[in-house]
């Protein structure tokens, strides 16, 4: 059986993107962009500061707006991509999350990181899709190859 299956992802420095389109060619997926409403700059990144931005969302729990929706409703399986940023998602992505109806839907995360394996599972994000069928996520790294992707992908028997 064949599923209908989006690729998203949200990328404030390019290495998700990177990833979330060789994943996206592999799984033979569209590809939709998680995207800020207000984008994201060096300075809003800067985990050592409290006062940055990302450090701010982080820790009130925010859902920063997105630019556009994103409509899940025609797909099977969605594969949601993010950056590891404290250990967890960034916020943006639980806004995309709690704006879906994933009833029924395989939802996949994948993360990018250069080290961290925390977060790259995606169990900190079942409460913001808590009727999607979660699989446990994997972290790769932004230079991974198209076929290790294509590879992960065929070993989730979806």
């Amino acid at each position: 059986m064949t599923h209908k299956t989006l690729v998203t992802y949200f990328s404030a420095t390019g290495n998700t993107r990177d990833v979330a389109q060789k994943l996206a060619k592999a799984a033979g997926a569209d590809i939709e962009e998680i995207t800020p409403s207000m984008p994201y700059i060096a300075s809003d990144l800067k985990a050592d500061d409290e006062k940055s931005r990302a450090s701010v969302e982080h820790a009130v729990k925010a859902r920063p707006q997105m630019a556009k929706a994103i409509n899940v409703g025609a797909y099977d399986v969605v594969f949601v991509g993010y950056p590891i940023w404290y250990g967890v998602a960034p916020q943006i992505v639980r806004t995309f999350l709690e704006s879906q109806d994933f009833s029924g839907k395989t939802i996949v995360p994948f993360a990018t990181s250069g080290g961290s394996m925390d977060g790259a599972s995606g169990e900190h994000l079942h409460d913001s899709a808590p009727k999607g069928i979660w699989k446990t996520g994997q972290r790769f790294t932004a230079d991974v190859s198209e076929s290790t992707l294509g590879q992960w992908v065929e070993g989730l028997g979806l």
